[in-house]
């Protein structure tokens, strides 16, 4: 197994994003992530596979750990290049297609901002990274199921599929038990946070609750007696459980500071996020609401805060 680190042009990633290259049983080779679709990242990979006396005719299957554009830009010009089939699971699908990114897409997401208290030039924000999306990532005409279970085998390691939603709805990890490796791609990192974030998947209001979703996964990931962590940024890493708990406690922290602002008087999302985050950039602002609402949403299934809505417009206040 090798890791080509593939530079992505927004700091906030961590770092380069991984693309592993996965002996296969019956020769070529399999990719757990593909990369981005810029020039730089084509190049990276292109150079990486001129190292492994490889190129991109050899890949065999494309497994997909979500719907990012620096993990899987790249995929269908591989896919492409090789015949592979690319492997997600169903629930970043359209992502992968480029079925969330549509006009109605794009007016619900206006909507439920409004009603998170948004500024309205929040929206503008949403449309660049729509754009983004599409000069970053190809769209691709079809996709694999990845089923969470699947024993997935290759020439010198099983790995299982775990679904790990969080960061993304669909978001799947690598767990290769018998190595104690496990493939964590944005699920776990070292040193940055993994940012879940508020995703409609093509509904008015969000069914998936990120943060939420994301500490139940963390605390399954936790359990596992892996040994080394294999990221979807930067370097390999171990004692992912101090990481972990650190992690958890971070947000036990801003949900303390969450209760302090709302014991003064109910708010929106967006009264909070102008709180916690008085300096945030403007293309920070997506990332500051979406960790601010999914705190709220685990505050909220806890039964520490209560939701009601006025005006069009939802606010929190302390139970």
């Amino acid at each position: 197994m090798t890791r080509i680190p593939v530079p992505v042009p927004f700091p906030e990633a961590g770092g380069p994003a991984n693309v592993y290259v996965i002996e296969e049983p019956d020769g070529g080779v399999a990719l757990f992530d593909a990369g981005i679709g810029t020039r730089e990242g084509r190049e990276a990979l292109e150079k990486g596979f001129e190292k492994l006396r490889l190129s991109l005719g050899d890949v065999r299957r494309i497994f997909v750990s979500h719907g990012h554009i620096d993990h899987y830009g790249y995929a269908r010009a591989a896919q492409e290049a090789s015949g592979a089939p690319v492997y997600a699971h169903v629930r970043d699908h359209d992502k992968l297609t480029g079925r969330d990114r549509t006009a109605r897409s794009l007016e619900m997401y206006g909507a439920y901002l409004e009603r998170l208290g948004a500024p309205a030039h929040l929206l503008e924000h949403v449309k660049i990274h729509f754009q983004d999306t599409r000069r970053m990532a190809r769209p691709l005409e079809q996709v694999e199921p990845l089923t969470p279970g699947t024993m997935l085998n290759f020439k010198h390691f099983s790995a299982e599929v775990l679904h790990l939603p969080g960061h993304t709805p669909g978001l799947v990890c690598l767990w290769a038990a018998d190595h104690r490796i496990l493939f964590s791609d944005d699920h776990l990192l070292e040193r940055v946070s993994p940012n879940p974030l508020l995703d409609l998947e093509g509904q008015p209001e969000p069914t998936h609750k990120a943060l939420l979703e994301y500490v139940r996964s963390a605390r399954r990931v936790r359990e596992l007696p892996a040994q080394l962590i294999a990221p979807g940024h930067a370097e390999p890493f171990s004692g992912h459980q101090e990481i972990i708990d650190r992690l958890l406690g971070f947000y036990a922290k801003r949900q303390a500071r969450i209760l302090e602002l709302l014991r003064e008087r109910p708010r929106t999302p967006a009264e909070l996020a102008s709180k916690l985050f008085p300096h945030a950039r403007e293309h920070h602002l997506y990332l500051t609401l979406s960790e601010v609402i999914g705190n709220l949403e685990v505050l909220e299934a806890d039964g520490r805060v209560l939701r009601s809505e006025r005006g069009g417009r939802i606010r929190f206040e302390v139970a």
